[in-house]
């Protein structure tokens, strides 16, 4: 039987090819650079796109989606779709980490790689680890602790033992006796950088 976030996908899929689709009514969208000014000076950035950076960030497009949620690679296109509430209203650290987790995807779309793979829950895709593995270790470099690496993983559509299952893919130690796991939507202060 295939995942919620499965049919979701293929819902949004089947939206996508309509001629007028109405998920994308009353977005804007524009060049990433334009909206994500100086990105491609980040060390972290330049960590997934080397050389090219400035050129794949000045080509890739970005869409700014009225409907709420977080931000995502479309599978179809390639680019970054991120929900106006969320890059609005949520926290500023973890709009930071979910741009760069992002952004794998799109060097990982770049070379072929399947994002969506059925075969996998969204915790254990290779495409997941890979781009979470990253963004741990750049959550790390800027100094979160674990407890606040473990707060940015944990989504309100996974269970504890999906995240269990996630962080310890990525090196996440979630042995913490006072460890809260509500997620990114608990943040009492959405401006707070940490």
């Amino acid at each position: 039987m295939p995942s919620i976030d499965q049919l979701m996908l293929k819902a949004l899929r089947l939206f996508r090819k309509l001629p007028i689709n109405p998920l994308n009514i009353g977005n804007t969208s524009g060049r990433f650079l334009e909206y994500f000014k100086g990105f491609d000076k980040v060390e972290a950035v330049k960590g997934i796109f080397g050389e090219k950076t400035t050129e794949i960030l000045s080509n890739l497009k970005v869409e700014f989606s009225n409907i709420n949620g977080y931000m995502y690679v479309d599978g179809a296109e390639g680019c970054i779709v991120i929900s106006k509430n969320y890059l609005q209203n949520g926290n500023k650290t973890d709009i930071y980490l979910d741009l760069i987790h992002e952004l794998c995807h799109v060097k990982q779309f770049m070379e072929g790689k399947e994002l969506f793979d059925p075969k996998y829950e969204y915790v254990d895709r290779p495409t997941e680890i890979e781009a979470y593995s990253y963004t741990v270790q750049e959550a790390r470099r800027i100094g979160l602790t674990e407890e606040r690496i473990c707060q940015y993983l944990k989504t309100e559509w996974m269970s504890n033992s999906d995240f269990r299952r996630l962080a310890k893919s990525v090196k996440v130690n979630t042995q913490k006796p006072h460890l809260k796991l509500s997620g990114k939507n608990n943040t009492t202060n959405p401006n707070s950088t940490t």
